[in-house]
């Protein structure tokens, strides 16, 4: 099976954002290692949990520090910026790591305050025109502007041939029918929607159609939070940190930073704890954890019922060390 990573700079506790970024960076080179297929990094905008707000940053500092892993976003929040921006960004990605580069488009809110602040146009905010916005940047990546139109004779970085694999985020049905109109690879992301996974990457493949951006069949990632530990054991303990965190995020707690193992393992109520992290009843989890053969079991079933082409890992172990041992866990168990 194909693996790969989804990172979020996890800020781990009693550190501060710098090191996460240096964590991040530590674990793009393990990962690479162990023989994951691609890592991508988030956008997430004044969180304290995650230190990756701009995925170029940290795509461009592993992109020159990797040889061979493929880096990209997961996700470009497509809502907050201009299509020409994005294409030319990630074309000059890959003109600095040819074949290597993935731009990931999504879309999503930061509240009210900081949606605001991301635009330049305070007085006429923007409207949602998540389709048009992603059509525009591959227009502009491949040059498929009509000959009418006025952004048809302008190229970026017309002397680099090469363009960015191109997909496009989601939790929802609507993505997948946009992934699959527009014939670009889709990532569904299992961890925010797990009973609606399987039915979309599905759909997504019975609905695609090639066009002129690249692929010529369906491309799919199931993205899933996943917690591998020596033991059973091991693995419920260290899942309890993103277990904790999201309870918090629920209670209000919006500011929060992923709690340790031992602080997490205090505050879940016995429900949580007994919150499955294997399919129960034909129910996806939330977060998968387990065993290194839990998890290769549970990943696999997953795979079977989506019909995914490859597995991308998210992690909300709150200790980096620990974090890094996960992955290579679950590496050995896929055999990588």
């Amino acid at each position: 099976m194909r693996l790969s990573v989804v990172d979020l700079g996890v800020v781990a506790p009693g550190t501060d954002e710098k090191q996460a970024l240096a964590d991040s960076i530590q674990l793009a080179r393990h990962v690479e290692e162990l023989g994951f297929h691609r890592i991508w990094f988030a956008e997430h905008h004044v969180s304290a949990m995650g230190a990756s707000h701009h995925p170029e940053l940290l795509i461009a500092a592993v992109g020159a520090l990797t040889s061979r892993i493929r880096v990209g976003s997961g996700a470009v929040l497509m809502n907050h910026y201009s299509p020409f921006k994005v294409a030319e960004m990630f074309k000059q990605l890959e003109a600095m790591f040819p074949g290597r580069v993935d731009l990931g488009m999504g879309r999503a809110t930061a509240g009210p305050v900081i949606d605001m602040a991301l635009q330049r146009d305070r007085q006429h905010p923007a409207q949602p025109d998540h389709t048009q916005q992603v059509a525009e940047t591959l227009a502009w990546l491949h040059g498929g502007f009509p000959d009418e139109h006025p952004f048809a004779t302008s190229r970026v970085l017309p002397s680099v041939p090469e363009v960015p694999q191109t997909w496009l985020l989601g939790s929802s049905p609507s993505g997948s029918n946009l992934a699959a109109g527009l014939g670009i690879g889709y990532t569904f992301a299992g961890f925010i929607n797990p009973p609606g996974a399987a039915s979309a990457l599905r759909n997504y493949r019975q609905q695609f159609r090639p066009q002129e951006f690249g692929l010529q069949q369906p491309r799919a990632i199931l993205a899933v939070n996943v917690t591998v530990g020596d033991t059973a054991t091991d693995a419920q303990r260290l899942v309890g940190s993103p277990k904790a965190y999201y309870a918090r995020l629920y209670r209000g707690d919006t500011g929060t930073l992923v709690p340790a193992a031992d602080v997490a393992a205090s505050e879940l109520t016995q429900a949580e704890r007994d919150q499955p992290t294997s399919i129960v009843n034909g129910q996806w989890p939330q977060f998968v954890a387990g065993d290194p053969g839990q998890v290769r079991a549970t990943l696999e079933q997953m795979v079977e019922e989506s019909g995914a082409d490859e597995v991308m890992v998210q992690n909300l172990i709150a200790d980096p060390v620990d974090r890094q041992h996960s992955h290579t866990l679950l590496a050995e168990a896929f055999g990588l």
